[in-house]
């Protein structure tokens, strides 16, 4: 696979659900993906540079393309083939460490992520906590308020009960008192004057 910038840049790695940060297996993938990269790099430099010194080898044993300056394609081909290694050289180990600090910047950047929606989620977790107690203190009020008043609905309802069980054994006692008196007062008629009973 050739792995290119543009790959590590928008390289994204999924949360893990039962711990903070990257799963480490997907992580660990893509760092060697990246080691292959740069060990397929690293062979095409040293192909290349054995192209080279076999090209420097073939200018050096050429006849001169110059008769007025033998020596100069030898000593131009001394001088350049150094700088082009070493060029290539600077140009392999820059590239390689700028993939390295690339993907260390990545990392960090995905940690802080993974951080920020940490902090993000147990934000809201409190918030959504505070809001469900509020709402049920509230609602225990609101039933509180609602057994207050049922309460006071049951109460004046005994105290009527209790009035109106008052009222009518009062009544009751006066009409059975009156009764009984009727009932005296028939007595005394039947039996007529000193105690003599009417005659038939």
């Amino acid at each position: 696979m050739a792995l290119t910038p543009e790959d590590v840049v928008n390289k994204r790695f999924q949360q893990t659900k039962f711990r903070e940060g990257y799963d480490q297996d997907e992580v660990d993938d893509f760092l060697d993906e990246i080691v292959v990269e740069l060990r397929r790099l690293t062979q095409e430099n040293e192909e290349l540079k054995a192209k080279l010194d076999a090209l420097e080898a073939r200018q050096g044993g050429a006849a001169p393309a110059a008769p007025a300056a033998p020596a100069a394609a030898p000593v131009v081909a001394a001088v350049v083939a150094p700088t082009l290694v070493a060029a290539s050289e600077d140009v392999d180990t820059t590239s390689s460490n700028n993939l390295l600090q690339l993907a260390r910047r990545l990392h960090e950047e995905h940690v802080r992520e993974g951080v920020q929606k940490r902090d993000e989620l147990i934000a809201e977790g409190h918030e959504t906590a505070t809001r469900l107690v509020l709402e049920a203190e509230a609602s225990a009020r609101s039933q509180l308020k609602k057994f207050e008043a049922e309460r006071m609905e049951l109460l004046t309802s005994i105290a009527e009960l209790k009035s109106f069980e008052s009222e009518y054994r009062q009544k009751l006692k006066a009409y059975i008192a009156s009764e009984l008196a009727n009932l005296d007062a028939m007595s005394v008629v039947s039996e007529g004057p000193a105690g003599t009973s009417p005659q038939a």
